[in-house]
């Protein structure tokens, strides 16, 4: 959306304004900071004809003063809502009483306002060139808040050309650092943006800013400037295909725009955003009825702007289907010459902004960084050394990492494989469980140690046998408290008979059993392969899926995932 246009060039002038002037006021009584502050609410919600009084006032009381500086800012005042011939005649003058003006904000703010009036004619080209060329002058006289103009402007030509991205990167900047802006230029760049931020999909933030816009504008009474919130609140609704909400919003602002005579840009975007909507809900009628009237605005003003393709090659695809020859022939005639317009504006603006703003900008970075290093060899020198440290750090844990990887991999092949085997052998084919002692115990070492009966000792085998082969290891919540319960034993003997005859305590014990059923289960069972590691973890009885992929990595020695992938590449 071409919010450009709303930026007014308030923000080439030297001063902020308020609001608390009424129209009603005495010109004679008011002061040059009044006067301007007065002309640029009026002119900010469309009174023009009233701002233009404010406008002949202001310059002529400067020249009866004979105050330079005041006839030069008189001049801006006029050169708003003019042709392009009379608005360039006013910067000649400017150009021409500059000389006699000490003040850095020339020659860039003659540049700023070029740029801005060729804008909005849709002389692209010469738009673009101003403002490098103002950036320039802005960058030698160090004026910041020159620069952070230009670099809006720009900003808006990328938007043009579809680099959104870069576009917010420099909104966002600039609404984050808002030292340089007024209360009222801060919300042109809040206005820029959500319509930047919609551009790229991220509808969220460009909500909230829409929100906070319409908010701010109805405490301050900036009509205008509200109805264009309601209307990127349309172009929001359209997005998350809400067309019914847009369509209702976007009338009311279409209404409005219409009514009160406001910028072009607002009614065509307005009408492009409605007929949209309505193409969402299927009325082609009410498309057609906007995309015309689009069409007309164009012809007899001569705008342009890249969303102007959609609208004829709908209007064109209309018509063909319609059978209406006439009327697709003449849509066909008006895309040809305006995508013309379009495509040589966009090949020299996509051609030339990354060569004169962008291949600049990185070119004094680049000086700006051999400076720096010429005067700091030894810091140089020190970066070089860390570099080559971290690559050499960075392609150690690398290689590690691969190694590892590999290594993860051939753990989980061959439990892959063993478990293949387990599930051809035969009962008679399966080897014996050996068991290797350290070293035979003393018949006095063995009465110290093992206190639990032997009818207590082979009652609990027992039970155990039937828990893993019934697989009650998978219940959650099993302690050895509830276990020794279910078996009608206490914990000291239940502890005893696993580490003894299991070789390995309670909760090794339990998680083995599980990695254990885990293992096999994932070979042989697709389903359970493809389900989340949460219910996997859920169904083997882990409280959650970090303690399970902890406990396969502890047991296993390979990873789950790699487990996993091993296993689709073997199984068929």
């Amino acid at each position: 959306m071409k919010i450009f246009n709303y930026l007014s060039l308030i923000c080439i002038s030297c001063f902020s304004y308020s609001q608390n002037i009424t129209f009603k006021d005495t010109l004679k009584r008011l002061n040059y900071l009044d006067l301007e502050n007065k002309f640029y609410n009026l002119k900010n919600n469309e009174r023009i004809n009233d701002s233009k009084i404010i406008a002949q006032y202001y310059l002529k009381k400067a020249k009866f003063e004979n105050n330079k500086d005041r006839i030069a800012d008189g001049y801006v005042l006029m050169y708003y809502n003019q042709t392009e011939s009379i608005s360039l005649k006013y910067i000649d003058s400017i150009e021409i009483i500059k000389k006699n003006i000490s003040n850095d904000i020339y020659p860039t703010r003659i540049y700023l306002l070029k740029g801005r009036l060729f804008y909005d004619s849709d002389n692209i080209k010469l738009s673009l060139e101003n403002f490098i060329t103002a950036l320039k002058y802005a960058k030698e006289k160090n004026n910041k808040r020159h620069i952070a103009l230009a670099e809006l402007y720009i900003a808006y030509l990328n938007n043009y050309i579809g680099k959104h991205q870069e576009a917010a990167q420099i909104l966002q900047y600039y609404y984050d650092n808002d030292n340089y802006f007024n209360s009222s230029e801060q919300e042109h760049i809040r206005l820029n943006l959500a319509d930047t931020y919609i551009d790229v999909g991220n509808l969220e933030t460009a909500l909230k800013l829409i929100q906070q816009g319409l908010i701010n504008t109805k405490q301050q009474n900036e009509v205008v400037r509200y109805y264009r919130y309601l209307s990127l609140l349309g172009r929001y609704h359209l997005k998350i295909k809400k067309y019914k909400t847009a369509i209702n919003t976007l009338e009311r602002s279409k209404t409005y725009f219409i009514e009160n005579n406001c910028d072009l840009y607002d009614v065509s975007y307005t009408m492009l955003y409605l007929g949209q909507s309505y193409s969402g809900v299927g009325q082609k009628e009410n498309v057609i009825k906007n995309f015309g009237k689009i069409d007309s605005i164009v012809q007899k003003s001569n705008i342009s702007f890249p969303e102007l393709r959609y609208v004829y090659t709908y209007l064109i695809d209309y018509y063909k289907n319609a059978e209406n020859k006439e009327k697709q022939l003449y849509f066909i005639e008006r895309f040809l010459k305006v995508d013309q317009l379009l495509d040589s504006q966009f090949r020299y603006v996509s051609r030339e902004l990354p060569k004169k703003y962008d291949t600049p900008n990185l070119l004094q970075q680049k000086e700006d960084i051999i400076n720096d290093l010429e005067n700091r060899k030894i810091v140089l020198y020190i970066s070089l050394g860390f570099l080559i440290i971290i690559l050499l750090i960075l392609y150690y844990f690398y290689y590690k990492s691969k190694k590892t990887e590999a290594q993860h991999r051939k753990i989980a092949q061959d439990l892959i494989n063993s478990i293949e085997v387990k599930n051809f052998e035969t009962p008679e084919e399966k080897l014996p469980v050996v068991y290797i002692q350290k070293a035979e115990k003393t018949e006095t070492e063995d009465r110290a140690i093992k206190t639990t009966p032997e009818e207590i000792t082979k009652s609990i085998l027992k039970e155990l046998d039937i828990f893993e082969t019934k697989e009650f290891f998978l219940h959650k919540g099993i302690t050895s408290a509830s276990l020794a319960k279910n078996f009608k034993t206490n914990t000291t003997y239940l502890s005893e008979v696993i580490n003894t005859h299991k070789g390995k305590n309670f909760a090794a014990y339990l998680n083995d059993l599980r990695i254990e059923y885990a293992l096999k289960k994932l070979v042989v069972d697709k389903r359970f392969r493809s389900y989340k590691l949460s219910v996997i973890a859920d169904e083997l009885g882990y409280n959650n899926e970090q303690a399970f992929s902890l406990a396969f990595k502890k047991k296993t020695g390979t990873t789950l995932s790699i487990y996993i992938k091993e296993i689709e590449k073997q199984i068929i």
